[in-house]
């Protein structure tokens, strides 16, 4: 499973530090979702080596508008594995839900609907259960937060919709074992099983985009190199 977390200078704590903190709570990867301006210094080979743990390199855009936001998607799409766009209103929902170089429409908010998941579902565009509010709010806001992950559950849910899961950390003590995260997400419908599918989603990214990325990628299904009929 994995985690999608902010590290420094968009965060509080770098790649390794992340990395040696989700290591040591279940996790088997990292993907860095820093924002495009904000994008860390890091050796991820070095960090997978010293921690035991996969470290995919991603991004975040975050912009007030889609025209704002095309250019960077466009520019970001081949340099990174994972890229996520910030939602959060009804335009921004609909432009990343409907743009299939987006990997993940991440902070939706409130302004979900049938158009946006149906279109998420078309483009292969997953839609984030983001548990960092509820873990890190109380009283009323965090009330408020449980109650929009399970109107999102459910209508994701009922449009089979593709989904990730994450705590958005922002430093290493923000970071959750999937045992909390699976008991916070059982407060807004989750079972066991969603919740780490949608970590595990994380990863499935991650492999698909670097096959994708590969120098030998056609097209799914279609490698270049030479094969030899069976005699």
């Amino acid at each position: 499973m994995y985690e999608a977390a902010f590290a420094y200078p968009d965060g509080a704590s770098t790649v390794a530090r992340l990395a040696e903190t989700l290591a040591g709570v279940e996790y088997d990867g990292v993907v860095v979702r820093s924002r495009a301006g904000n994008r860390p210094e890091y050796d991820a080979e070095r960090v997978r080596e010293e921690h035991d743990i996969d470290v995919v390199d991603g991004v975040t855009v975050d912009a007030e508008d889609p025209t704002g936001a095309s250019g960077a998607v466009t520019n970001l799409r081949s340099d990174v594995t994972v890229l996520c766009v910030h939602g959060g209103n009804a335009t921004m929902n609909r432009y990343a839900a409907e743009e299939e170089k987006v990997d993940v429409l991440s902070r939706p908010g409130s302004e979900v609907n049938h158009v946006v998941v149906k279109a998420a579902k078309r483009n292969a565009v997953r839609l984030e259960f983001d548990f960092g509010p509820v873990l890190r709010e109380s009283g009323g806001r965090r009330v408020q937060a449980l109650r929009g992950l399970r109107k999102l559950r459910e209508i994701v849910e009922h449009y089979d919709a593709p989904f990730v899961v994450s705590a958005t950390p922002r430093t290493h003590l923000d970071a959750r074992a999937v045992r909390e995260l699976v008991a916070v997400g059982e407060q807004a419908g989750f079972s066991e099983d969603q919740i780490r599918a949608g970590l595990r989603e994380w990863g499935v990214l991650a492999a698909r985009n670097r096959e994708r990325m590969s120098a030998d990628f056609i097209a799914p299904g279609v490698r270049r190199g030479r094969y030899e009929e069976d005699a």
